[in-house]
């Protein structure tokens, strides 16, 4: 790998972006930045790489409606194992990622591809049978313990919303 390659691949983050707030009273323009990010429904997680265009711009119009911080690897390979769904809702197994994606690793090896962003989860569509071959949204929990603080203020101000870094792993580990 090149230089400029190496640079390239530490300098991607896999962010993991949770809806906190509900459906009611979101202008529009927001409410469709979050169907476009797909987090339909409250505590819906998705996983986005920080190399994809205009992803910071949508995070940031919808700051208001949710939180992201950087995914780490023990915490993505126990997201996907608890909560990682494929086609029929069954749950995503080392098999199955065997089978479907090749990866001989399982999912620790999907993580770390995921992590990589050589592979993105909402780029994983058959369009011959039209179906996902991994879902791209998790389902989670309310958490544990409820909220730290209101989810009507950013989280640097004592809140829970908008970007929280490396502590979203925490609150992600509540919810699963």
């Amino acid at each position: 790998m090149a230089e400029g390659e190496k640079a390239q691949a530490s300098q991607v983050r896999l962010y993991a972006v949770i809806r906190i707030r509900g459906r009611v009273d979101v202008h529009p323009d927001v409410e469709h930045t979050l169907a476009l990010l797909r987090l339909h429904r409250k505590f819906h997680l998705v996983l986005y790489p920080s190399t994809l265009p205009g992803i910071w711009g949508m995070l940031h119009k919808v700051k208001d409606w949710a939180t992201w911080g950087e995914i780490d690897r023990e915490t993505l390979i126990e997201l996907l194992r608890r909560r990682g769904r494929v086609p029929g809702n069954k749950p995503l197994t080392d098999d199955y990622v065997r089978e479907k994606l090749g990866l001989k690793g399982g999912i620790e090896e999907l993580a770390d591809k995921l992590l990589r962003a050589e592979i993105v989860l909402h780029r994983l569509y058959d369009k011959r049978r039209k179906i996902w071959l991994i879902k791209p949204v998790f389902r989670l929990h309310p958490p544990r313990g409820g909220f730290r603080g209101s989810i009507k203020k950013p989280y640097g101000a004592g809140g829970e919303l908008g970007y929280r870094g490396p502590a979203i792993n925490e609150l992600i580990r509540r919810m699963l």
